[in-house]
C-alpha cells in the first residue's frame, strides 16, 4: 500500500472521514428514483475528476469491496476510513447502504475501518428501538444522516423537530457522539432545501455533548454555515465533496478552506474524500501540494501549512474517535495489508 510522504520526508497518516459501499444497480433500484440518484452521483464524480479518474458507469453504480480496498488503502494512502452509510429505503429495495457489508469488511481488515451506521427520526418508536439494537449489534461510535431522504409521503425532517431530538437524546444515551449530516448540494431527486444547514444550530446548542460534523460544510450555504460554527463548538466542518473542487476550482477551494480557517480554525475540520464518487489518491496528493494565493492569504492571516494540513487528514477525526495514532501505527505494521507492499 502507498504511504504519503511530505517533502520533508515525513509519513502522513490518513484518515477518510467519509467513505461508502454502495449498490445503486439496476437490480436494487426500485423505481426510476433509484437511477436518477446513481446517475446524478456519477455526474459529480465526471465532473470534478480528474478524467484519468473516470469510472465506466456500469462499475460506479456497484463496486466490489476488493476494489474499495485497493483504491482507499493500496493505492489512496488512507490508513483508515469510516464508513457512512445512508438508507434511501425509497429508492432501493435493499437500501443504498449496507450495515453488514461494511462489517464484513471491518473484520476482513481489522483496524483499518470504522463502522457509522444511520436512523430516520421519522421511523418513531420503532426506529427508536432499532437504533439501540444497531448499537449493541454493531457498537456504532457515529452516524450519518440524510435529512433529505425520503419516507412515505414525507420528503425531508430537521434535527429541530421533536422526533429528531428524542433521537439524538438516545445517541447520547448510548454513546453515539459523533453525528454526520449530510448538509450540501442536493442530488436528484432530493429537496435543496430540505438540505439546508440552519436546523444544525438549534441541535448543536441542545445537544452539547454530541458532536455535529456538517458533511460537505454546507454548500452551497458556506456563509451561513460559518457563521453558526464559529458559535456552537461543537460544530464540524466535514470537507467531502468541497475538497473535491481543488481539481476544476482551486481558487473557489482556496476561498472554502481559507474561510474555515478563519472561522473554526484548524482543528474543526475533517477530510473526507466521499469515496467512490471520488478516489482519495488525487485528492490527498492535490491537497498536500495546494497553498493558498497570496492575496487570499493576507486578507484572511490564515495558516495553511503541513502541521494544520495533518490535523485535517487525520488529526481531528482522531479526536472524535478516540484513536491514537502513534498507537494505531504499531496496530497496523504488520497487518495484510501492509504486508502487500511491493
Amino acid at each position: 500500500m502507498k504511504l504519503f510522504k511530505a517533502s520533508n520526508g515525513e509519513e502522513i497518516f490518513i484518515i477518510d472521514a467519509h467513505i461508502a459501499l454502495w449498490d445503486g444497480s439496476k437490480e436494487n433500484q426500485l423505481n426510476i428514483h433509484g437511477e436518477q440518484f446513481i446517475s446524478c452521483f456519477y455526474d459529480y464524480h465526471k465532473n470534478l475528476s480528474p478524467k484519468e479518474y473516470w469510472w465506466p458507469k456500469d462499475e460506479f453504480v456497484k463496486y466490489s469491496p476488493e476494489k474499495l480496498v485497493n483504491d482507499v488503502f493500496m493505492e489512496g494512502y488512507v490508513d483508515m476510513a469510516i464508513f457512512q452509510p445512508v438508507l434511501l429505503k425509497e429508492f432501493y429495495k435493499n437500501g443504498f447502504g449496507n450495515f453488514d457489508a461494511n462489517e464484513e469488511l471491518s473484520k476482513k481488515y481489522p483496524n483499518r475501518f470504522i463502522c457509522n451506521g444511520t436512523f430516520d427520526p421519522r421511523h418513531g418508536e420503532r426506529g427508536l428501538e432499532k437504533l439501540e439494537e444497531n448499537k449493541e449489534k454493531y457498537n456504532w461510535q457515529g452516524v450519518k444522516l440524510y435529512t433529505a431522504d425520503w419516507y412515505g409521503n414525507s420528503k425531508g425532517y430537521k434535527l429541530s423537530d421533536d422526533w429528531s431530538k428524542r433521537y439524538l437524546e438516545k445517541c447520547q444515551e448510548l454513546g453515539i457522539r459523533n453525528i454526520h449530516i449530510h448538509k450540501g448540494p442536493t442530488i436528484t431527486p432530493l429537496n435543496r432545501d430540505a438540505f439546508d444547514v440552519a436546523d444544525v444550530d438549534d441541535a448543536a446548542s441542545c445537544f452539547p455533548e454530541l458532536n455535529f460534523i456538517v458533511e460537505h460544510v454546507g454548500l452551497p450555504r458556506l456563509e451561513d454555515f460559518c457563521w453558526i460554527a464559529t458559535q456552537e463548538k461543537n460544530v464540524y466542518a466535514g470537507l467531502s465533496v468541497a475538497i473535491a473542487l481543488i481539481h476544476t476550482r482551486p481558487r473557489y477551494f482556496a476561498h472554502i478552506i481559507s474561510e474555515l480557517l478563519y472561522w473554526l480554525d484548524e482543528d474543526r475540520i475533517i477530510f473526507g474524500s466521499d469515496y467512490a464518487i471520488w478516489e482519495p489518491k488525487w485528492i490527498i496528493e492535490k491537497f498536500l501540494e495546494f497553498e493558498l494565493p497570496e492575496d487570499i492569504q493576507e486578507e484572511t492571516g490564515v495558516t495553511f501549512d503541513l502541521e494544520v494540513k495533518k490535523k485535517i487528514l487525520a488529526g481531528n477525526a482522531a479526536r472524535l474517535y478516540n484513536i491514537d495514532i502513534e498507537k494505531q501505527k504499531e496496530k497496523l505494521k504488520n497487518c495484510q495489508l501492509s504486508k502487500r507492499i511491493a
